[in-house]
């Protein structure tokens, strides 16, 4: 079972609050649903991002509360789609170094090791044509 917190940081907000699906009935009020609490169950006002969860979530320590920021489905998805990006980038960099350096054959497949290690020795070598 979830408690308010973890409701609060791990599920998306409703698709319209209460207060919302009501305000725009010509202002009529005292009603059920008008926003005063009347006729809303108590989980519809738990969900409603407020200052019960921040009030809770204050007396933590900073760290702690990245760390159950951190645990949120909504970080871990937007971490791993940024990690994904930054590995991709990687891969094209590796790529693009991998063009420019002379091997035989050409197309031969060579680890990340391989290409940084064959990437010296050639900036090396040309370094020494360049020196002569």
């Amino acid at each position: 079972m979830l408690n308010s917190e973890q409701t609060e940081l791990d599920l998306p907000p409703p698709p319209s609050e209460p207060e919302s699906a009501f305000s725009d009935r010509g202002g009529r009020s005292g009603g059920p649903g008008d926003g005063g609490g009347v006729g809303l169950c108590p989980q519809a006002r738990v969900a409603e991002p407020g200052d019960a969860g921040k009030k809770e979530l204050q007396h933590l320590s900073r760290e702690e509360r990245r760390r159950r920021r951190r645990a949120t489905a909504k970080y871990r998805t937007a971490h791993a789609t940024r990690e994904r990006i930054r590995v991709e980038a990687f891969n094209m960099a590796f790529a693009e170094l991998r063009k420019l350096l002379p091997t035989l054959p050409p197309d031969k497949k060579l680890s990340k090791i391989e290409i940084l290690r064959l990437a010296i020795c050639y900036i090396s070598y040309l370094n020494h044509v360049l020196d002569v």
